[in-house]
């Protein structure tokens, strides 16, 4: 196959992605409103996984502190391997059972915390030791697999299948398996954070405006929601120690 034959079957495999996700809506809505839940009351969302699913549950939590101000052990993300397995593969770690057995009580989970487990074979030692863990520890747990009646789903309250079906490489998960466990990972953590208040209309309105770019951001937010002119914004900002809501309750737009 020539390059652009590649990479229009590869685009064209993509379309699987969107239908899976589709078609798990309702259990990723669910899935959303536990982590809210457990948010609300002091609990963390906790992801699990090896390899791949394990580096997009890093993605994932490492972006919500400045994305939506939250704090950092709110999000938490566990990868076979340790820290270092998030940037360099460390393949053989996903068969440690005890390992993640290790890794949950060093965090401490308990009831209060919800655990999402991702694991695309759904069958990934680490990761179904992990849940299995958790909900014995009182937790709400949901897998997240691409492959249906696998032993994660078995051993969670809940489960995301999402069928996107063989790899165009096979067993090269980091494709279809690995954009889908992204897209459904956006999906609840951004939900949880809008049903959390984190957002009004559109707006991220607990942004951390730690650069330039964000706090030109911050101003843009600030003038939509309170009609201010940009001076007045900016001023505004600068007097709250550019924290949005503090900016926006001077100019009389929103509470603290």
């Amino acid at each position: 196959m020539t390059a652009s034959e590649i990479v229009r079957l590869m685009t064209e495999e993509e379309g699987i992605v969107i239908r899976a996700v589709r078609d798990q809506t309702d259990a990723i809505a669910l899935a959303a409103e536990r982590a809210a839940e457990a948010l609300a009351h002091e609990g963390r969302v906790i992801y699990v996984g090896s390899g791949t699913s394990g580096r997009i549950a890093v993605m994932d939590a490492a972006e919500m502190p400045p994305t939506f101000g939250v704090d950092p052990d709110r999000f938490v993300a566990i990868v076979s391997g340790g820290s270092r397995a998030a940037s360099s593969a460390r393949e053989n770690a996903e068969d440690d059972e005890h390992a993640a057995v290790v890794a949950l009580n060093h965090h401490k989970v308990s009831r209060h915390d919800v655990v999402f487990g991702l694991a695309a074979s759904g069958r990934t030692p680490f990761t179904v030791a992990a849940l299995r863990h958790a909900r014995r520890k009182g937790a709400w747990t949901c897998a997240i697999a691409n492959n249906l009646k696998s032993p994660l789903e078995e051993v969670a309250d809940h489960a995301i299948v999402l069928r996107t079906g063989p790899e165009v490489l096979t067993g090269s998960t980091r494709l279809k398996a690995g954009t889908a466990q992204k897209l459904v990972l956006n999906r609840i953590s951004t939900t949880a954070m809008v049903l959390r208040g984190k957002v009004v209309e559109n707006l991220m309105v607990d942004l951390k405006m730690t650069n330039g770019k964000l706090r030109d951001r911050g101003v843009r937010i600030v003038r939509e929601l309170s009609h201010a002119t940009e001076e007045e914004a900016r001023n505004a900002l600068e007097s709250s120690d550019w924290n949005l809501r503090s900016a926006l309750a001077k100019l009389g737009r929103l509470g603290n």
